[in-house]
């Protein structure tokens, strides 16, 4: 199986300072980072560890929740994955960390009635690599078929 390599080049300190990190593997873009950007409501362009790891999650979640619908017996025709990833204060050690991430997917699905839809949706939430990796961080879910 591949490795996947991003770099990210910063100068400066944290409040002070800014970055780019650099997707590397599939030298699709260079992106601008910020620590205070970073903590602020409002990215102002820049993206953030977070929303990296929220793009990871959502699309490898999308990745096995096709394959779990296929194995309970569905098609999937349209799957729409979002996954809101939340930093926070970490009151035992100080510093910041992961606070939650909330996955939520609608789907277009045949052969599969809304129990089925969310058992193959929990499926996916156990299966899904990103999310084994991220079982230090409290994930929810949401998942529900649209007409």
């Amino acid at each position: 199986m591949p490795t996947r390599t991003a770099r990210t080049a910063w100068d400066g300190g944290l409040q002070d300072g800014s970055g780019q990190v650099e997707l590397s593997s599939s030298k699709v873009g260079t992106y601008d980072v910020s620590f205070p950007k970073r903590a602020a409501d409002d990215a102002q362009g820049t993206t953030s560890p977070e929303e990296l790891i929220a793009a990871a999650h959502s699309a490898c979640f999308a990745m096995q929740f096709s394959n779990e619908i296929a194995e309970a017996g569905g098609t999937p025709q349209s799957l729409e994955v979002t996954a809101d990833v939340s930093l926070g204060p970490d009151k035992d050690n100080g510093g910041f960390k992961l606070t939650g991430i909330a996955l939520k997917v609608r789907g277009e699905v045949e052969g599969l009635d809304a129990e089925g839809f969310k058992k193959a949706a929990e499926a996916a939430k156990a299966g899904c690599p990103v999310s084994k990796a991220l079982t230090g961080v409290d994930i929810t879910l949401d998942a529900a078929l649209v007409d």
